[in-house]
Protein backbone atom coordinates (compact mmCIF):
# COMPACT_ATOMS: atom_id res chain seq x y z
CA UNK A 1 0.00 0.00 0.00
CA UNK A 2 3.19 2.35 0.87
CA UNK A 3 4.62 1.70 -2.24
CA UNK A 4 1.35 2.07 -4.76
CA UNK A 5 1.13 5.83 -3.05
CA UNK A 6 5.15 6.51 -3.43
CA UNK A 7 5.05 5.55 -6.91
CA UNK A 8 1.73 7.37 -7.74
CA UNK A 9 3.73 10.46 -6.53
CA UNK A 10 6.60 10.20 -8.23
CA UNK A 11 4.72 9.66 -11.42
CA UNK A 12 2.89 13.05 -10.58
CA UNK A 13 6.32 15.03 -10.08
CA UNK A 14 7.76 13.25 -13.25
CA UNK A 15 5.02 14.00 -15.85
CA UNK A 16 6.19 17.28 -17.58
CA UNK A 17 3.64 20.11 -18.46
CA UNK A 18 1.44 20.36 -21.82
CA UNK A 19 2.32 23.58 -23.38
CA UNK A 20 0.24 26.30 -23.64
CA UNK A 21 -1.99 26.47 -27.17
CA UNK A 22 -3.22 30.15 -27.10
CA UNK A 23 -1.17 32.58 -29.50
CA UNK A 24 1.02 35.81 -27.40
CA UNK A 25 -1.46 38.87 -28.01
CA UNK A 26 -0.58 41.00 -30.93
CA UNK A 27 1.11 44.42 -30.55
CA UNK A 28 -2.01 46.67 -31.37
CA UNK A 29 -1.76 49.26 -34.05
CA UNK A 30 -0.99 52.55 -33.58
CA UNK A 31 -4.39 55.03 -34.00
CA UNK A 32 -4.18 56.90 -37.68
CA UNK A 33 -2.97 60.39 -37.33
CA UNK A 34 -6.12 62.71 -37.33
CA UNK A 35 -6.21 64.90 -39.92
CA UNK A 36 -6.05 68.68 -39.51
CA UNK A 37 -9.48 70.90 -39.48
CA UNK A 38 -9.86 72.83 -43.10
CA UNK A 39 -8.13 76.65 -42.46
CA UNK A 40 -11.28 79.10 -42.46
CA UNK A 41 -11.39 81.32 -45.08
CA UNK A 42 -11.14 84.47 -44.31
CA UNK A 43 -13.86 87.08 -43.61
CA UNK A 44 -13.64 89.73 -47.29
CA UNK A 45 -13.38 92.85 -46.14
CA UNK A 46 -16.51 94.98 -46.81
CA UNK A 47 -16.02 97.46 -49.90
CA UNK A 48 -17.97 101.04 -50.05
CA UNK A 49 -20.34 99.62 -52.54
CA UNK A 50 -21.62 97.02 -50.19
CA UNK A 51 -23.22 99.51 -47.65
CA UNK A 52 -25.66 100.81 -50.73
CA UNK A 53 -28.68 99.24 -49.70
CA UNK A 54 -30.22 96.75 -52.38
CA UNK A 55 -33.65 99.11 -52.91
CA UNK A 56 -31.38 101.86 -54.26
CA UNK A 57 -32.88 101.50 -57.82
CA UNK A 58 -36.41 102.15 -56.31
CA UNK A 59 -35.30 104.95 -55.17
CA UNK A 60 -33.42 106.62 -58.22
CA UNK A 61 -36.46 106.03 -60.36
CA UNK A 62 -38.64 107.62 -58.06
CA UNK A 63 -36.45 110.52 -58.19
CA UNK A 64 -35.58 110.36 -61.69
CA UNK A 65 -39.81 110.07 -62.26
CA UNK A 66 -40.36 113.32 -59.96
CA UNK A 67 -37.80 114.81 -61.74
CA UNK A 68 -39.22 114.24 -65.54
CA UNK A 69 -42.80 115.28 -63.91
CA UNK A 70 -41.86 118.46 -62.67
CA UNK A 71 -39.75 119.24 -65.66
CA UNK A 72 -43.18 118.61 -68.11
CA UNK A 73 -45.15 120.38 -65.69
CA UNK A 74 -43.03 123.34 -65.84
CA UNK A 75 -41.63 123.74 -69.15
CA UNK A 76 -45.45 122.51 -71.20
CA UNK A 77 -47.52 125.64 -71.24
CA UNK A 78 -51.16 125.20 -69.52
CA UNK A 79 -53.93 124.50 -71.58
CA UNK A 80 -57.69 126.05 -71.45
CA UNK A 81 -60.99 123.89 -72.04
CA UNK A 82 -64.36 125.58 -73.04
CA UNK A 83 -67.78 123.19 -74.06
CA UNK A 84 -71.22 124.68 -75.55
CA UNK A 85 -73.93 122.54 -76.21
CA UNK A 86 -75.88 122.14 -79.04
CA UNK A 87 -79.34 120.79 -78.85
CA UNK A 88 -81.65 118.48 -81.58
CA UNK A 89 -85.27 118.83 -81.51
CA UNK A 90 -87.30 117.18 -83.72
CA UNK A 91 -90.33 118.75 -85.91
CA UNK A 92 -93.63 118.52 -85.50
CA UNK A 93 -93.94 115.54 -87.70
CA UNK A 94 -90.90 113.69 -86.56
CA UNK A 95 -90.51 110.78 -84.11
CA UNK A 96 -87.99 111.42 -80.99
CA UNK A 97 -86.15 108.77 -81.15
CA UNK A 98 -85.24 109.93 -84.42
CA UNK A 99 -83.49 113.01 -83.43
CA UNK A 100 -81.36 110.95 -80.30
CA UNK A 101 -80.17 109.40 -83.75
CA UNK A 102 -79.35 112.11 -85.60
CA UNK A 103 -77.61 113.77 -82.74
CA UNK A 104 -75.24 110.78 -82.97
CA UNK A 105 -74.92 111.62 -86.20
CA UNK A 106 -74.28 115.35 -86.08
CA UNK A 107 -71.65 114.46 -83.35
CA UNK A 108 -69.73 112.48 -85.62
CA UNK A 109 -69.27 115.29 -88.26
CA UNK A 110 -68.24 117.84 -86.26
CA UNK A 111 -64.84 117.40 -87.19
CA UNK A 112 -65.32 117.45 -90.22
CA UNK A 113 -64.74 120.04 -93.48
CA UNK A 114 -67.47 121.50 -93.81
CA UNK A 115 -67.74 122.64 -90.30
CA UNK A 116 -64.35 123.54 -89.27
CA UNK A 117 -64.24 125.43 -92.44
CA UNK A 118 -66.83 127.68 -91.16
CA UNK A 119 -65.59 127.88 -88.34
CA UNK A 120 -62.31 129.09 -89.84
CA UNK A 121 -62.99 131.75 -91.18
CA UNK A 122 -64.07 133.36 -87.78
CA UNK A 123 -61.19 131.66 -85.45
CA UNK A 124 -58.71 132.52 -87.87
CA UNK A 125 -55.85 129.82 -86.62
CA UNK A 126 -54.89 126.79 -89.18
CA UNK A 127 -57.06 123.65 -89.85
CA UNK A 128 -55.19 121.28 -88.50
CA UNK A 129 -54.69 123.48 -85.15
CA UNK A 130 -58.28 123.72 -85.24
CA UNK A 131 -59.00 120.12 -85.53
CA UNK A 132 -56.84 119.24 -82.65
CA UNK A 133 -58.47 121.56 -80.26
CA UNK A 134 -61.91 120.23 -81.10
CA UNK A 135 -64.27 117.00 -79.43
CA UNK A 136 -67.54 116.41 -79.71
CA UNK A 137 -69.27 114.32 -77.51
CA UNK A 138 -72.59 112.60 -77.67
CA UNK A 139 -74.83 111.87 -74.78
CA UNK A 140 -76.34 108.05 -74.91
CA UNK A 141 -80.19 108.97 -73.97
CA UNK A 142 -80.45 113.06 -74.69
CA UNK A 143 -80.29 114.47 -78.30
CA UNK A 144 -77.24 116.84 -77.33
CA UNK A 145 -73.92 117.37 -78.65
CA UNK A 146 -71.29 118.25 -76.53
CA UNK A 147 -68.53 120.51 -78.36
CA UNK A 148 -65.17 121.26 -76.57
CA UNK A 149 -62.47 123.74 -77.67
CA UNK A 150 -58.92 123.47 -76.35
CA UNK A 151 -56.30 126.05 -76.76
CA UNK A 152 -53.63 127.92 -74.70
CA UNK A 153 -55.48 130.76 -74.27
CA UNK A 154 -58.69 130.99 -72.27
CA UNK A 155 -60.69 133.23 -74.71
CA UNK A 156 -59.39 131.77 -77.41
CA UNK A 157 -60.76 128.04 -76.36
CA UNK A 158 -63.96 129.75 -75.77
CA UNK A 159 -64.42 131.07 -79.09
CA UNK A 160 -63.23 127.92 -80.82
CA UNK A 161 -66.43 126.09 -79.01
CA UNK A 162 -68.92 128.70 -79.79
CA UNK A 163 -67.86 128.88 -83.05
CA UNK A 164 -68.09 125.47 -84.25
CA UNK A 165 -71.11 124.89 -82.92
CA UNK A 166 -72.45 127.83 -84.62
CA UNK A 167 -71.07 126.20 -87.99
CA UNK A 168 -72.83 122.92 -87.04
CA UNK A 169 -76.30 124.61 -86.16
CA UNK A 170 -75.98 126.27 -89.77
CA UNK A 171 -75.01 123.41 -91.69
CA UNK A 172 -77.40 121.04 -89.56
CA UNK A 173 -80.62 123.17 -90.03
CA UNK A 174 -79.65 123.71 -93.88
CA UNK A 175 -81.43 120.59 -94.38
CA UNK A 176 -83.93 120.05 -91.66
CA UNK A 177 -86.93 120.05 -94.07
CA UNK A 178 -85.43 116.46 -94.99
CA UNK A 179 -84.27 115.41 -91.69
CA UNK A 180 -86.59 116.48 -89.65
CA UNK A 181 -84.79 117.40 -87.07
CA UNK A 182 -83.60 121.16 -85.98
CA UNK A 183 -80.31 122.18 -84.14
CA UNK A 184 -79.70 125.23 -81.68
CA UNK A 185 -77.04 126.79 -79.68
CA UNK A 186 -78.37 125.09 -75.80
CA UNK A 187 -75.20 127.09 -74.11
CA UNK A 188 -72.53 129.08 -75.04
CA UNK A 189 -68.96 128.76 -74.06
CA UNK A 190 -67.38 130.90 -71.58
CA UNK A 191 -63.91 131.71 -70.87
CA UNK A 192 -62.16 129.36 -68.18
CA UNK A 193 -60.54 130.34 -65.15
CA UNK A 194 -58.14 127.53 -64.88
CA UNK A 195 -56.12 125.30 -67.10
CA UNK A 196 -57.59 121.82 -68.01
CA UNK A 197 -54.11 120.51 -67.94
CA UNK A 198 -52.41 119.13 -65.01
CA UNK A 199 -50.38 121.53 -62.61
CA UNK A 200 -47.09 121.33 -61.68
CA UNK A 201 -47.24 119.80 -58.59
CA UNK A 202 -49.43 117.25 -60.25
CA UNK A 203 -47.36 116.49 -62.96
CA UNK A 204 -44.32 116.11 -60.40
CA UNK A 205 -46.51 112.94 -58.07
CA UNK A 206 -47.42 111.12 -61.36
CA UNK A 207 -43.73 111.45 -62.75
CA UNK A 208 -42.43 109.67 -59.18
CA UNK A 209 -45.29 107.04 -58.87
CA UNK A 210 -44.28 105.87 -62.42
CA UNK A 211 -40.48 105.95 -61.44
CA UNK A 212 -41.40 103.86 -58.35
CA UNK A 213 -43.51 101.70 -60.04
CA UNK A 214 -40.25 101.30 -62.80
CA UNK A 215 -38.11 100.89 -59.84
CA UNK A 216 -40.00 98.15 -58.04
CA UNK A 217 -40.10 96.08 -62.01
CA UNK A 218 -36.69 96.34 -61.54
CA UNK A 219 -35.94 94.50 -58.51
CA UNK A 220 -38.52 91.68 -59.86
CA UNK A 221 -36.27 91.07 -62.70
CA UNK A 222 -33.18 91.52 -61.17
CA UNK A 223 -31.22 87.74 -60.66
CA UNK A 224 -31.74 86.76 -57.54
CA UNK A 225 -28.09 86.25 -57.06
CA UNK A 226 -26.74 90.22 -57.17
CA UNK A 227 -29.41 90.21 -54.35
CA UNK A 228 -28.31 87.52 -52.26
CA UNK A 229 -24.01 88.41 -50.78
CA UNK A 230 -22.43 84.62 -51.93
CA UNK A 231 -19.23 84.07 -49.72
CA UNK A 232 -15.57 83.74 -51.00
CA UNK A 233 -14.72 81.03 -53.71
CA UNK A 234 -12.82 77.69 -52.29
CA UNK A 235 -9.32 77.09 -53.25
CA UNK A 236 -8.80 73.95 -55.69
CA UNK A 237 -8.24 71.09 -53.85
CA UNK A 238 -9.63 72.34 -50.57
CA UNK A 239 -11.78 70.13 -48.45
CA UNK A 240 -15.45 71.24 -47.73
CA UNK A 241 -16.50 68.38 -45.66
CA UNK A 242 -16.77 68.75 -41.76
CA UNK A 243 -13.61 68.64 -40.38
CA UNK A 244 -12.49 65.39 -38.18
CA UNK A 245 -12.11 65.83 -34.37
CA UNK A 246 -8.78 66.44 -33.12
CA UNK A 247 -6.77 64.36 -30.48
CA UNK A 248 -7.83 65.00 -27.21
CA UNK A 249 -11.51 65.33 -28.15
CA UNK A 250 -14.11 63.26 -25.79
CA UNK A 251 -16.59 62.67 -28.77
CA UNK A 252 -13.78 60.96 -30.56
CA UNK A 253 -14.14 57.59 -31.55
CA UNK A 254 -11.06 55.23 -31.24
CA UNK A 255 -9.74 53.25 -33.66
CA UNK A 256 -10.50 49.68 -34.13
CA UNK A 257 -7.77 46.97 -33.10
CA UNK A 258 -7.06 43.83 -33.80
CA UNK A 259 -6.35 41.27 -30.80
CA UNK A 260 -6.52 37.91 -31.44
CA UNK A 261 -6.94 37.41 -35.05
CA UNK A 262 -9.86 39.67 -34.68
CA UNK A 263 -11.37 42.97 -34.06
CA UNK A 264 -12.62 43.82 -31.06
Amino acid sequence: MTDTVLTDTVLTDTVPAEPSTSRPAEPAEPAAPAEPAAPRPPERARSPRGRVPGWWPLLACAVLGALLGAAYGLLTPAKYTATSFVVVAPTKSTDPATALGFAHAYGRVVTGGAVLSDAQRAVRIPADTLRAGVQAVTSPDAPMVEISGTDARAGRAATIANEVARALTRNANASSKTTGVKLTVFSKALAPTAPSSPSALIATAVGACAGGLIGCLVLLVRPAARRETSGPAAAPGTDRSEPRPADGDPHRRPAPQKVNGGAR
